[in-house]
């Protein structure tokens, strides 16, 4: 991260240094180690599906509905918790949400059938919900104008860390541990994050605007009028397509390699963590080209890019291609998840700020749930390269409700 980097005002360079201080960079650090822990704990409970049912005598369709009540609860608790923090302030809230997820990770690792662990997970979802939205707030709202992108972005590489470090280890840790002690390493996240929680502070923009906070609820706000409602709703078409495509890529992956080649566990997890760094490389760069050249400008050429690599992708054979194909698929198809937090934060007021983050978002990961779902019964029906080949024309729909719907708002001060 240069220091050197110039504040923009309208999107114009004004020749002015641009610094982040300690207090920015500690709150980025709190928010990226939160969204680490939502990506981990997601993908290891992939990994253990087949131990837990095993162990607890699950059908196919109750282990999926652990996964499917995980989503549920954080789709509830974006809402809740977006909704407090606008109200309570992004650091307390932000607390809370680690501390339910941790306290009831730790009781899934305790679970004797079927409903108490499906009650564990959802409540754990709840506080998951709450990460990224309120984490994309407080980062918006502490960096500078000239840095929000970037900054967005590096929350995001939390969520890719964290699915890199559980496709690393599960495969390592969970024939010596089993599910049961996998989940008490997911807990150690959640304590790294409360700790550096515990010293972070409001951001001023947020502290000034709790003075003239409206009577009615944040979530009214996201529907106040119609110019409102289009971006609202053009939000939700960008964040439901994001996470479509990542669900609908990232769960069938593993199950497409393994049956198609042959792949083992081990093998198939390398391949999936090449693809998740594709994944981290594509954020870390969205966030600065975004700041160079305007939001709209990173987005079209990211879906662009993600229209064309699933399609190249879907026709791909020889293992070695797939593996430098997913890379490259996984730069375009999960590289924007870096621009979600500054363009939202962008687009809404501080009143709002995070209640939108939360709810746009997690009604995106909602809509993504069915992914799978979709991507797996096109691909039993027809073909998995089929299937994968079809999410090119959800980046259609992506460009074209940017392209009407969302103004550039590149260097503009928070409202």
């Amino acid at each position: 991260m240069s220091e050197n980097e110039f504040a923009t005002v309208g999107g114009q360079g004004i020749g002015l240094p641009v610094e982040v201080d300690a207090k920015a960079r500690k709150a980025l650090l709190g928010s990226a180690l939160g969204y680490a822990m939502d990506g981990f704990d997601l993908l290891i409970l992939g990994f253990m599906l087949k131990s837990i049912s095993g162990d607890l005598a699950l059908t196919q369709a109750e282990g999926a509905s652990l996964v499917t009540a995980t989503l549920v609860g954080a789709v509830l608790g974006g809402i809740g918790f977006g909704m407090l923090s606008d109200r309570l302030g992004r650091v307390r809230v932000l607390t809370m949400t680690i501390v339910v997820f941790a306290v009831f990770t730790g009781l899934c690792g305790l679970a004797h059938g079927y409903w108490d662990l499906l009650a564990y997970r959802t409540v754990a979802g709840l506080g998951l919900g709450g990460e990224f939205g309120i984490g994309m707030a407080l980062v918006a709202e502490a960096w500078p104008a000239a840095k929000r992108a970037r900054a967005s972005s590096y929350v995001g590489l939390g969520w890719q860390l964290g699915v890199l470090a559980a496709a690393l280890l599960s495969p390592l840790l969970l024939p010596s541990i089993g599910w049961r002690g996998m989940f008490a390493v997911g807990i150690l996240p959640a304590v790294a994050a409360y700790f550096i929680r515990r010293s972070l502070h409001e951001p001023e923009v947020f502290v000034a605007r709790t003075r003239e906070r409206p009577r009615e609820s944040s979530l009214l706000l996201l529907v106040r009028d119609a110019e409102t409602i289009r971006r609202s709703a053009a939000m939700v078409v960008l964040c439901s397509v994001q996470n479509f495509g990542y669900y609908g890529v990232m769960i069938w992956l593993p199950n497409y390699l393994a049956t198609r080649f042959g792949f083992a566990l081990t093998k198939s997890a390398m391949w999936t963590a090449v693809t998740i760094a594709g994944m981290a490389v594509g954020i870390f760069l969205f966030g600065h080209i975004a700041d160079r050249i305007g939001r709209r400008p990173a987005f079209f050429a990211y879906m662009l890019g993600a229209t064309v690599m699933v399609l190249v992708y879907s026709q791909l054979t020889d293992p070695i291609m797939l593996l430098i194909g997913g890379a490259v698929m996984g730069f375009f198809v999960n590289g924007m998840l870096g621009g979600y937090g500054a363009l939202i934060s962008e687009l809404f007021p501080t009143v709002a700020r995070a209640t939108a983050q939360n709810v746009l978002f997690n009604v995106g990961r909602a809509v993504g749930g069915f992914g799978p779902v979709v991507v797996g019964a096109i691909a039993s029906a027809y073909s998995f390269e089929l299937a994968i080949a079809l999410l090119a024309t959800l980046y259609i729909l992506d460009i074209v409700a940017l392209w009407l719907l969302i103004p550039e708002r590149r260097g503009a001060e928070l409202a």
